[in-house]
């Protein structure tokens, strides 16, 4: 005997399947942000030497690059032609110590002004990296609120 699913040529009743619990998919995960370069071995060394992010994958001949970005990831292609930097993205990075980003960050030659204190709990830094993408470096200045399920 066939099911009412099974018959060829059928429509399945609604009813019979009325038990089935309508499933959801989660939301899309960010896997990584991209950023495409002329300059992809400097970029490359200043995300790893300078942030600190730990290369996953790097395949030089096709000038392509993922770094760890604590729970993400940047990626980092190499094209032929510029891209133009777009001010409407930030790329935006929880520190521990703002004052030791700061410091690695004038080391490195990236002159940065002093912090600025934000009323929401916490001290950042706007710089540049090497290609000229904005990047805002943050630092709570008390316990890391807590995230919100409800939103």
């Amino acid at each position: 005997m066939r099911g009412p699913a099974s018959s060829p040529g059928t429509v399945p009743n609604p009813l019979v399947f009325a038990h089935v619990p309508t499933m959801n998919p989660p939301p899309p995960t960010l896997f990584a942000v991209e950023l495409r370069t002329t300059r992809w071995a400097e970029l490359v060394a200043w995300y790893r030497d300078v942030l600190g992010l730990k290369v996953l994958l790097r395949v030089i001949d096709d000038r392509y690059a993922l770094l760890a970005a604590g729970g993400s990831r940047l990626a980092i292609l190499g094209r032929d032609e510029p891209a133009e930097t777009n001010a409407r993205v930030t790329l935006c990075f929880e520190v521990t110590c703002l004052d030791t980003a700061r410091s690695t960050l004038a080391a490195a030659g990236n002159l940065t002004a002093e912090p600025v204190a934000n009323p929401e709990g916490f001290r950042e830094l706007i710089v540049t990296d090497p290609d000229g993408n904005r990047l805002r470096l943050f630092a709570w200045t008390h316990d890391r609120p807590a995230e919100r399920s409800d939103l």
